[in-house]
């Protein structure tokens, strides 16, 4: 089975070289890596031409201009040729069975697998395990990812993304959970309770600045209108839609308050 590993880079080279490092010592070999320079200012396409031209396994591509994530993950979903694909930031890393036991983990009963994750500094130095990864309820019209429950390390059929809209292109950010959300509706998520992904923390992290986190919340509240609207949800914990100012707090916060329902019942 062929694997895709896809990335979206931007003035991403230093960082990259773990990353680069944790590809080649995969324990799965049957990949190609596609990556899609966003036209980056600072040298890194030239550089990582010419780091990965002797090596058949990896493709870069340059778009026309600078376009953003969500355009840039859309292309690459769109160029990939591997029955099932994931997507890999430059600035992280993979454990060497990522690939691996992702794989093994793909019936025809799911669409999607994912995993548990570590935190790391900016050196990749392990601080860390992610506490929300966890197996999650599949079918239920309410599940929005809100705790981030599926998260990195995250593969799916390209078959399946198929049958989506696809990724957003308009999306600066988000845009791994609107993607999350659109293959939920359409098939079984399997988890995979070991860390296979390296996320780094660091300044320049686009999750991670401080100035980006309005535009971060309103992409969230967009992703999650978008995904109500495609499941027919009107209402929401007995109130429009349309009237909640902040969603992702709103919904945060009522499935949070049944939760330690559940849990003050079971103690």
């Amino acid at each position: 089975m062929l694997f895709s590993l896809l990335i979206a880079h931007y003035n991403n080279y230093d960082l990259f070289l773990d990353c680069y490092d944790s590809i080649v010592k995969q324990s799965y070999s049957n990949f190609e890596v596609i990556i899609l320079d966003d036209c980056s200012t600072d040298g890194s396409f030239e550089k990582l031409t010419e780091l990965l031209k002797d090596d058949a396994r990896f493709k870069i591509y340059q778009n026309d201009s600078n376009q953003g994530v969500g355009f840039t993950k859309k292309r690459l979903a769109e160029l990939a040729n591997g029955e099932v694909c994931g997507f890999l930031d430059p600035d992280d890393a993979l454990t060497e069975n990522a690939i691996e036991n992702s794989v093994k983990n793909h019936t025809e009963k799911n669409v999607v697998t994912y995993s548990k994750f570590l935190l790391c500094d900016a050196n990749l130095n392990y601080l860390k395990l992610f506490p929300q990864s966890r197996a999650i309820k599949n079918g239920d019209e309410k599940f929005f990812n809100i705790f981030l429950e599926a998260n990195h390390f995250f593969t799916f059929k390209k078959s399946a993304y198929n049958k989506t809209s696809g990724i957003n292109a308009d999306l600066t950010s988000a845009v791994d959970q609107d993607l999350y959300l659109k293959l939920y509706e359409i098939g079984n998520f399997t988890f995979i309770n070991e860390a296979l992904y390296y996320y780094r923390l660091h300044e320049k992290g686009v999750s991670q600045e401080k100035s980006k986190k309005g535009k971060l919340n309103e992409n969230w509240q967009k992703v999650i209108l978008d995904t109500a609207k495609r499941r027919n949800i009107g209402r929401l914990y007995g109130k429009d839609i349309q009237d909640i100012d902040n969603l992702p707090e709103f919904i945060f916060k009522n499935q949070n308050t049944f939760l330690k329902k559940i849990q003050r019942k079971l103690q």
